[in-house]
């Protein structure tokens, strides 16, 4: 079969790719490449059949020739002979496979252990994130009130003394007026 596919192939090295495009443009060309081609096929062991024109160009349909039997003897390649397998060979290897799922069992336990861990891991770090934040927002708003607080006692307290301060003003104001009454009457 690979001769008459090699075969093949230089009949079509032969045939240059101008007379193909011939045979499309010029009918006349074509059938007298198909003579030219069908003298030759012979040889080759193939055989060609044109298949009616179509509106796409020419169609052939190539009918390659089984290989006759004396060049099949000629190109038998034999199978290296096939080694006697024993029962205890079938069993080693039927271990060895054995194993390997095993330790491939292993690696995939091992990686899901490891993210798993992982996982764990990434939880606990976003916990203890999650009550430092927790922790800096409750100091903050204590720290906030107490200065709150701390403001609003020094308002107080500057009030209350603005009062007092008021408060004297007012007596003093009295006792002299008090004072210019008596002085007067």
């Amino acid at each position: 079969m690979a001769k008459t596919a090699i075969a093949y192939k230089e009949k079509m090295k032969e045939i240059s790719v101008l007379s193909l495009i011939c045979s499309c443009l010029y009918p006349e060309a074509r059938k007298n490449l198909i003579g030219e081609f069908e003298g030759k096929k012979k040889e080759a062991g193939m055989e060609v059949k044109p298949i009616n024109k179509r509106a796409s160009g020419q169609a052939f349909e190539v009918i390659l020739k089984p290989p006759s039997p004396v060049s099949d003897a000629a190109h038998c390649v034999t199978s290296p002979p096939k080694k006697d397998v024993s029962l205890e060979d079938i069993q080693k290897k039927l271990e060895a496979a054995e194993d390997r799922r095993r330790t491939q069992e292993a690696l995939v336990l091992r990686a899901l252990c490891e993210k798993r861990e992982h996982e764990r891991e990434v939880l606990i770090k976003a916990m203890e994130e999650n009550n430092n934040f927790s922790k800096m927002a409750e100091e903050k708003l204590t720290m906030k009130m107490e200065q709150f607080k701390e403001n609003r006692e020094a308002y107080l307290a500057s009030i209350m003394e603005r009062l007092q301060k008021k408060e004297r003003h007012a007596q003093v104001v009295r006792r002299n007026k008090e004072l210019r009454e008596e002085l007067t009457a």
